[in-house]
């Protein structure tokens, strides 16, 4: 079926309001982690009087709805994760945040808005969805592995054919998605340092083992590591974000400890950076009398899109808003998502939509994860509608383009 036998764009703009509406109140009380019971019963208030099966389980708030078509054919994934972030909102928005210390700064209300409208869309469109929509509404993907505690619930079991999410972007270009075939985000993995040496008078480090420089020289070894063992073609980013260390100024501490991440684009990278990690650290520290600890905690794996699927979203942007709609990209993005443990299981792809203020200098907005991160709440059409045009026609094509 051509995706432009049916006016999705235009369906959906008759939903902006109550979108809109959704996303503010979901935006006012934000709520982290695996447990978000607010934002889960406006959901459901939203979605009231659907023809959709819905599933719960005991790990997380998660919801998967489920939308059956008439004949029995494929089964395809939407998803939208639900959380927020741990930070101080300041946007000045009429909206913002009424919930001290967080605030959807990732975009995720919007996400589950433009899920909701899909919802809709497709219920109205019931009758002529040749197989099942499944829409998945997901905690926990700041850093709280949601979508695996969903799938080991079993709540996307049997597994679906094909599964699909968006993600906005608040700097970049309006309106306009993007995405790759391969790696999209990046592997995620946190690492804690401790060296150990033996404390003593600031005035005599003679008499001391000093932790700091050794902290430092490690801090320094670990971009050498990077610059001279890592592929540029296989890449790494291995950032220490902080280092504590002492009480005062005129003492020597017995402890100096670092903390930051290991981001790879590959499991073979993975590994290896862990390894020399692993094998770095305690090496100078023991050059210089001291040991160190090396933990390495891991986070979400690469998200890999399939190469049909994007090849597949690309055809259904182009048919559906027209060919300027859609940017390929050069390179994947460092950062990470927690969907790669869907796209582990299921040939599917994730794309960004360009959220930034129409007619605005997108370079200069604030990004992801920024307390001032406001956005272009009209984009949220353009997303709920490609949300439901890739759903209707996997059902009918598959990955057929």
């Amino acid at each position: 079926m051509d995706t432009q036998s049916h006016s999705w764009p235009a369906e959906a703009e008759t939903l902006l309001d109550d979108l809109v509406d959704l996303r503010r109140a979901i935006h006012r009380e934000p709520e982290l982690g695996l447990q978000n019971p607010k934002t889960l019963a406006k959901i459901k208030d939203a979605l009231a009087g659907l023809p959709l099966e819905f599933r719960e389980g005991p790990s997380t708030t998660g919801l998967v709805a489920t939308l059956r078509g008439p004949a029995n054919g494929r089964t395809v994934l939407l998803r939208g994760d639900m959380d927020a972030l741990p930070l101080v909102e300041d946007t000045g928005l009429d909206f913002t945040s009424e919930t001290t210390g967080a605030m959807h700064a990732c975009g995720h209300d919007t996400h589950v808005a433009m899920l909701v409208g899909a919802a809709k869309l497709l219920c109205a469109a019931r009758d002529r969805l040749p197989g099942t929509v499944q829409f998945m509404f997901q905690p926990g993907e700041e850093g709280h592995h949601g979508a695996r505690f969903m799938l080991d619930d079993g709540l996307i079991d049997p597994l679906p054919d094909a599964a699909f999410a968006l993600h906005i972007m608040p700097n970049a270009p309006h309106g306009v998605f993007a995405g790759r075939a391969g790696p999209l985000l990046a592997s995620s993995d946190v690492l804690s340092i401790t060296v150990r040496g033996a404390g003593g008078h600031a005035s005599m480090p003679q008499d001391a083992i000093d932790p700091i420089p050794v902290a430092c020289s490690i801090v320094t070894a670990i971009q050498t590591m990077v610059t001279r063992r890592v592929s540029v073609f296989d890449p790494a980013v291995v950032t220490i974000a902080k280092i504590s260390a002492g009480t005062t100024n005129n003492i020597i501490p017995e402890t100096a400890e670092m903390q930051g991440t290991i981001r790879t684009l590959s499991p073979h990278r993975r590994a290896a950076v862990a390894a020399d990690l692993k094998r770095l650290a305690p090496a100078i520290a023991e050059a210089h009398g001291c040991t160190a600890e090396v933990e390495i905690v891991e986070g979400f794996p690469v998200t890999v899109c399939d190469s049909r699927a994007a090849a597949f979203g690309q055809a259904v942007v182009e048919a559906t808003f027209g060919e300027a709609a859609w940017m390929t990209m050069d390179h994947p993005v460092m950062g990470a998502e927690d969907f790669a443990y869907v796209l582990e299981k299921v040939p599917g792809a994730m794309f960004w939509l360009g959220a930034s203020e129409a007619g605005s200098d997108w370079r200069s907005c604030c990004g992801l994860h920024s307390n001032r991160m406001v956005l272009d709440e009209k984009v949220m059409a353009r997303g709920a509608a490609l949300h439901a045009a890739l759903a209707e026609r996997f059902l009918n094509e598959g990955f057929g383009i």
